[in-house]
């Protein structure tokens, strides 16, 4: 182990609480339970180590892309990005902010009892109601999607960068300035 370290020095080491809940060291507990009572197939076995490697990673790729696919959560970034990957979304903060819908958005604050009202002064409160036609963020709309093809236009909007530029300037005057999103105070005059 101590010469892959040398030789590769991409790689890291670091020890993880063993049965502590975290993912990745459950499945990989699983899948080395299953490979010592079961044994590897004969024929694989006898592969080139390269070979093998490539075999478990198409294998690992199928099944996350399986639970992926199959899974109740993530369902409206699962609609921007149906495929698993490794590679790099570049998304940053605001991004997610935005295609998550959580945050600074009254509507989310108002489901998590974080805020009293979802208060704007349309009845959508939603991240594309921010983006295509609330009065607050005028200044940085885009053409509001036919709503059959509001799902296709966040796709879209994930993969432009002067859309995603515009998304994290909404996003961010909204974590900035929470006021305007405030319900108006009732007058104590009668």
């Amino acid at each position: 182990m101590f010469k892959i370290l040398l030789t590769n020095p991409r790689k890291k080491l670091s020890w993880v609480r063993a049965h502590a809940g975290n993912i990745g060291n459950e499945r990989a507990h699983q899948l080395t339970k299953e490979t010592t009572q079961h044994g590897l197939p004969y024929s694989l076995t006898k592969l080139p180590k390269p070979h093998r490697k490539g075999f478990f990673l198409k294998r690992m790729f199928e099944e996350w892309q399986t639970l992926w696919k199959n899974d109740d959560t993530g369902r409206k970034i699962y609609n921007i990005m149906p495929s698993v990957s490794l590679r790099h979304t570049n998304w940053i903060r605001e991004d997610v902010i935005f295609f998550f819908q959580h945050g600074h958005f009254p509507a989310y604050l108002k489901r998590f009892h974080l805020s009293d009202s979802d208060y704007c002064s349309f009845e959508n409160r939603t991240a594309l109601h921010y983006a295509t036609e609330c009065i607050l963020t005028l200044s940085w709309h885009m053409r509001k999607p036919v709503p059959n093809f509001a799902q296709e236009w966040l796709k879209r909007v994930a993969n432009n960068v002067v859309s995603r530029q515009k998304i994290r300037r909404i996003v961010k005057f909204i974590s900035e300035n929470r006021d305007p999103f405030r319900p108006p105070k009732p007058s104590t005059f009668q």
